[in-house]
């Protein structure tokens, strides 16, 4: 039991130091589309005059107390881009409360260390975008639903999520449609109306109709690439889907590794409330991530423009995570499933290393040069990818990277150890009495 206690102590504070190294590392500022957000809040507060481009103010409307005291101290934009990283934190927090009691506490702090250093947040909580408060507000909302515990309040925040990214609502459609299902309740409708509501009386608002989303007529650079510079939802969906799924550059394969790995079992041995285990919360959270992969493959620009990794599936971080905590756990797993497992667990640790220390990688000059001419690049190539630049090109972190650096290595180290002993257990038998075969008969 003393054991116990240092250990969950040890993780706590490995928790709360990665929270505090987001904020105080990682470099943030307020640029690219974030800009326009910003722009249109700042119109609000001070002017009470509404924007219409076509992002959404839901999200940084809650910026809205760090905006007041930046402007208290004469920093406006230094307080407000801190935004995403305290939507991180309070859902890291939040989390911790409804699942506790539900997860052994040594399951629910791996899960939120590999959230934290073994993921793609770190380079998406730096700025102003809107994939990080959607991102939390959907998966805290369901594990509220899922734990049964502020179900309202849980609904509510996802469908704010929601909201914040229009696009992402055929995922959230999906989860109501499986909680019908499993219920055979019509009222879950109502997240839906509810959904549709909020979007479409933005739009009014902001932009003079319901259905004026602000993106008509976007489009992107004409390039070599067969499918540039057109509008929309133009793009093969097939070739959509697969660029999402295994490019180098933005693809779910190499930068939520976790996502791989098979634990539908194991998650079966912890109940989240009298109907549900943690593998219904899991589904949920994929299915939600289905409707980002399907609505994002013929848009345009699936690969999320100007931006480290794939944008627009942030989301994805949730359910590998989880994951590859469940498998991280889990030492009496075949070893199989240990040694992919520690393959997923060191791809993830050096996706979260590119995240914090090399987001400069994310859009090299090379691929911005002659008006967007050799964009795909990076979205294909490995030698131009975010996650390989810094090792082809030799790029060299800042003190402030090799600290976040150290920081993920403690983790890796920390969270591997037993995995690594118990494969090393197991396969010492068989090496030991392979060499012995092998040197049988053998003499000088």
């Amino acid at each position: 039991m003393r054991r116990a206690r240092i250990l969950a102590v040890t993780e706590t504070v490995l928790i709360v130091l990665g929270l505090v190294g987001f904020l105080v590392l990682l470099p943030h500022d307020i640029g690219g589309d974030a800009s326009k957000r910003f722009e249109a809040l700042s119109a609000l507060i001070w002017h009470g005059r509404l924007i219409g481009n076509e992002y959404s103010l839901v999200g940084p409307l809650f910026a809205t107390p760090l905006l007041l005291l930046g402007h208290w101290v004469g920093h406006e934009a230094a307080w407000t881009q801190e935004f995403n990283t305290l939507v991180f934190a309070l859902g890291v927090y939040v989390s911790w409360r409804l699942l506790r009691g539900h997860l052994p506490g040594a399951l629910l702090r791996r899960f939120f260390l590999v959230l934290i250093a073994g993921s793609m947040f770190a380079a998406h909580v730096t700025g102003f975008n809107a994939e990080v408060f959607t991102a939390m507000g959907v998966g805290v909302g369901l594990t509220a639903v899922a734990v049964r515990v502020g179900i309202a309040l849980g609904w509510t925040a996802a469908v704010l999520g929601v909201v914040n990214t229009p696009a992402v609502a055929l995922g959230l459609g999906l989860v109501v449609v499986r909680r019908g299902l499993e219920t055979k309740r019509l009222r879950y409708g109502l997240v839906v109306l509810a959904t549709a509501a909020l979007i479409l009386g933005e739009s009014w608002l902001r932009r003079g109709s319901p259905f004026a989303s602000g993106y008509e007529g976007n489009a992107g650079y004409r390039t070599i690439m067969p499918y540039s510079g057109l509008e929309g939802f133009s793009y093969p969906f097939l070739l959509g889907l697969l660029s999402l799924l295994l490019s180098f550059g933005k693809g779910l394969v190499f930068y939520a590794p976790g996502l791989l790995l098979p634990v539908r079992a194991t998650m079966r041995r912890f109940p989240l409330s009298p109907d549900a285990d943690l593998r219904r919360l899991y589904s949920w959270w994929l299915l939600f991530l289905a409707g980002l992969i399907l609505i994002y493959s013929p848009w345009w620009a699936w690969y999320g423009g100007f931006t480290w990794g794939p944008r627009f599936l942030l989301f994805a971080s949730l359910p590998a995570s989880l994951a590859l905590a469940v498998r991280l756990w889990d030492l009496a797993a075949p070893l199989w499933a240990r040694l992919l497992t520690l393959g997923a667990w060191t791809l993830s640790c050096w996706v979260a290393v590119c995240a914090a220390a090399f987001t400069s990688a994310a859009f090299p000059d090379q691929c911005s040069r002659d008006t967007m001419a050799y964009e795909a690049f990076c979205h294909y190539t490995p030698e131009f990818s975010a996650l390989w630049y810094p090792l082809v090109f030799h790029q060299g972190p800042s003190w402030r990277g090799w600290v976040a650096i150290g920081y993920i290595a403690v983790v890796f180290v920390y969270l591997a150890a037993p995995l690594v002993r118990s494969i090393a257990v197991d396969v010492a038998g068989p090496v030991r009495a392979a060499l012995r075969g092998v040197s049988r008969g053998w003499r000088f």
